[in-house]
């Protein structure tokens, strides 16, 4: 089995063994695996030998795969419950590196990676740019940020395994990023999709078009969920072909899944990784085909093995054969987080819902934020989109009246939409804030 991980450091032109094993091949290596990983948990974290022992699931006992469903899932407050290091399988001094949150609703969540992680890590974020297109001698634009933020390092360490030379810029600078983006020429830009829009937004506010001026051909964004109307609008401003790739601090970081060439989901790499697919609100499996949480489990996580863990987007599981040629599932593209869904007067809502309805009108620009507030004793929300530059103000009250009513027929809830001048809205160098929620807190 080994020697089929250690075939991914085969040349970029190529299919990896690894990604093409047969669907029974990958289920034999993913039990072995988790073995491992229960091996690793039981042995040296105290919370979660508990967990096992009280769900019956010795390590050496599993026989089964599905044997894992009885253990119960692992939450991002676990993490904080246990800050900083509690739930680590290694003490800190045997770590190679420590990333966490911004903590910015409470204690951040801490990670850690051993050496062996970050090469497993670097690998299959290389694997997830070459699927992508991205070859060595590429000049890649990391514009995700660095930092405590996995996105940055994460991007860079898969960029120069390919054998790709890094302009590591991270997030912020916009004009000096279009700049560098037309001198030195880069092939691939990476960033969330957001601050790739941003981007647009300042090369032509400097008289810059992307798509005459520079080479970019590659995006890779990720870190956000984004709308297929917002992959349409990024490649029409930037002239290059956009590619979605996930990842959550918590299991790894950016490479645990991405598109390939054919764009028909992100391929999840299961050698590393075990996928499940539940119900929100009861936590059971969902029937095939139908959407869910998505919950992952980690194959091959040394420093901080991850059981069953709710990630809170809301997708769907594709096992059907690609025609890439890849055997891998596929996750396809999340329609938004269980945490972020808004309850309008008993409409279920996610931002990229109206994203989506708002980029189908073309006087409205991408720019946009949801602003919830409680009325008496139902929610109100209120819908903040900038006009594109150059639509005269005094239209904006018939466009405002006309997207409330593309977005009451489309996703069926009742919005009051301002519609804003150009600049009005912060601009984010990550990830976007799409939602400002003003009701006031329980308790």
């Amino acid at each position: 089995m080994h020697a089929v991980i250690d075939s991914e450091r085969t040349s970029a032109g190529r299919l990896d063994a690894a990604e093409t094993l047969s669907r029974d091949a990958l289920a034999a290596l993913q039990l072995e695996r988790l073995r491992g990983v229960l091996r690793n948990a039981w042995t040296n974290v105290p919370w979660q030998r508990e967990r096992l022992e009280a769900a019956g699931l010795h390590p050496e006992a599993l026989l089964q795969l599905d044997q894992l469903s009885a253990l119960p899932f692992t939450l991002k407050t676990d993490l904080r419950d246990h800050y900083p290091f509690g739930l680590f399988a290694r003490p800190v001094e045997q770590l190679a590196r420590v990333h966490a949150s911004s903590g910015t609703t409470g204690k951040p969540t801490v990670v850690g990676y051993t050496a062996r992680d970050l090469e497993h890590w670097a690998a299959l974020m290389a694997r997830s740019m070459r699927a992508v297109g991205v070859r060595p001698g590429d000049l890649v634009h990391n514009a995700y940020g660095y930092g405590l933020f996995t996105g940055g390092l994460g991007a860079h360490a898969g960029a120069e395994r390919l054998g790709c030379p890094v302009v590591p810029i991270s997030g912020g600078g916009t004009e000096r990023q279009v700049a560098l983006l037309v001198d030195f020429g880069a092939r691939v830009l990476c960033s969330t999709p957001s601050y790739a829009l941003a981007i647009a937004e300042v090369a032509e506010t400097m008289g810059v078009d992307p798509r005459q001026a520079g080479k970019l051909k590659i995006g890779l964004f990720g870190a956000e969920p984004w709308s297929a109307a917002m992959r349409a609008e990024i490649e029409a401003r930037l002239g290059l072909t956009a590619y979605d790739v996930y990842g959550l601090s918590e299991i790894m970081g950016p490479g645990v899944a991405c598109e390939c060439a054919c764009r028909d989901g992100l391929h999840g790499w299961e050698d590393h990784f075990l996928f499940e697919l539940i119900d929100p609100e009861t936590g059971t499996p969902v029937p095939d085909g139908a959407a869910g949480e998505l919950v992952i489990t980690t194959l091959s996580k040394q420093a901080l093995p991850m059981l069953r863990y709710r990630t809170r987007d809301i997708t769907r599981l594709v096992t059907t054969p690609c025609a890439c040629g890849r055997t891998h599932l596929r996750i396809l593209r999340v329609a938004g987080r269980s945490d972020d869904m808004l309850i309008i007067r008993g409409v279920n809502v996610y931002p990229s819902q109206i994203e989506a309805v708002l980029l189908t009108l073309p006087a409205l620009s991408p720019h946009y934020q949801l602003v919830v507030e409680r009325d008496g004793k139902l929610d109100r929300l209120t819908v903040q989109v900038e006009a594109q530059p150059g639509v005269a103000a005094e239209g904006f009250e018939a466009l405002a009246r006309g997207a409330a009513h593309h977005i009451k027929s489309t996703v069926g809830v009742s919005t009051t939409v301002e519609v804003l001048t150009p600049g009005t809205l912060p601009r984010s160098q990550g990830k976007a804030v799409r939602v400002r929620d003003l009701r006031p807190k329980a308790g």
